[in-house]
């Protein structure tokens, strides 16, 4: 994987992370705009403090908001024009995402729908070009850095898929504070971790990296050296929630340039079809993908940055925080590997040949009872 100093970079999503960023920035939401639409999940976000948080920061700074607390886990597009049609009766003018990715990726989709009214769940996939209202991110995971990413996946029940909206859709504001995830559950925890790993896996080991893209990636590997330990040992202290939130962000800010690879869009069926939550979706494929790698030398810099001696370690700490146990047939597995045979803009950012049999061989030795 020959890659020379020559870069495009962009990150224009204004980042504070840190301890009780939204009350010690509250002037921010004001310069944004004068109402909002807070879009979250029916329960967490008001449960860990961060709506309370924001609701008190618009309050503090007059801006008016109303309140769509319905998005579901993978949000669909009949939620996301739900959503963006309270956000225009409402006469909006930026949308706040609060929760993991799918409340974040539901407020930018939900942003792209209420500034283009004659956009719906039928044309959105062949519009062009679309701009958004702005938006501000309020993690309460630790995983998808959708906070500091353009993407938006959504569900598509006509195509039986997720799927990126598309669209260029990067927040304007992103608010980390790790407070929000100190109780969230331990199988949460390592779901959404493992998904911010397989973001610096897949944006490492990718066709569009960079040297510049490398540097967050690397640094997200020497903070999971850390948090892998912390996850087997189930030691889920402060300072834990803390790296962990870091590695997801500079993990975001790294697939923002580079996109992801095989295991995200080899996972997209099986939370689909199967129900198996996102980060597990990609984590039970990304040993074996690894090992269908011809060129392994990026993968051993990798371990080193992990500090991890060995692929086979890594599939040990894989496998201590990872038991997905489905029913999946061999024609399942040939059917979904043959669908991402179709997605060609997935399959460039692998930096090899990708053939039927490889992905097949992936799935197989993944999740099929030995």
């Amino acid at each position: 994987m020959d890659f020379s100093m020559e870069f495009k970079y962009s990150m224009p999503t204004q980042i504070y992370f840190g301890k009780d960023v939204i009350l010690k920035n509250k002037e921010v939401f004001g310069k944004i705009g004068s109402r909002a639409l807070i879009v979250t999940g029916r329960r967490s976000a008001k449960e860990n403090g961060s709506y309370d948080d924001v609701v008190k920061a618009l309050l503090e700074t007059g801006v008016e908001y109303v309140l769509f607390d319905e998005v579901e886990e993978n949000p669909s597009l009949e939620t996301i024009e739900k959503g963006s049609n309270i956000g225009k009766d409402y006469n909006v003018d930026f949308v706040i995402g609060i929760g993991g990715g799918s409340p974040m990726d539901a407020a930018k989709a939900m942003a792209v729908f209420i500034k283009n009214p004659q956009i719906n769940k039928n044309n959105i996939f062949g519009s062009g070009k679309l701009n958004s209202i702005p938006v501000v991110a309020v993690p309460t995971t630790a995983g998808t850095g959708s906070e500091v990413t353009q993407y938006s996946i959504v569900t598509s029940h006509q195509e039986k898929t997720k799927k990126n909206l598309g669209q260029s859709i990067f927040p304007k504001v992103a608010f980390i504070d790790c407070k929000y995830t100190y109780n969230l559950p331990y199988d949460i925890t390592v779901n959404t971790a493992i998904d911010a790993f397989t973001h610096l896996v897949e944006g490492y080991l990718n066709t569009n990296s960079t040297y510049m893209s490398d540097i967050y990636g690397e640094k997200g590997f020497e903070l999971f050296g850390y948090c892998f330990k912390k996850l087997v040992d189930k030691d889920l202290d402060p300072e834990f929630r803390n790296k962990v939130m870091m590695a997801s962000t500079l993990a975001g800010v790294q697939i923002a340039q580079t996109g992801t690879s095989l295991p995200h869009g080899m996972g997209y069926p099986l939370t689909y079809f199967k129900g198996l939550p996102h980060g597990l979706a990609n984590g039970v494929l990304t040993v074996e993908y690894l090992k269908s790698f011809k060129n392994k030398t990026k993968i051993e810099r990798m371990l080193r940055f992990l500090g991890v001696g060995s692929l086979e370690e890594l599939e040990d700490i894989l496998k201590r925080l990872i038991d997905v146990k489905i029913d999946i047939t061999e024609e399942e597995i040939y059917e979904y590997s043959k669908k991402l045979m179709l997605n060609k803009k997935k399959l460039k950012n692998h930096p090899q040949e990708v053939e039927l049999e490889v992905l097949v061989n992936i799935y197989s030795n993944s999740l099929l009872k030995k």
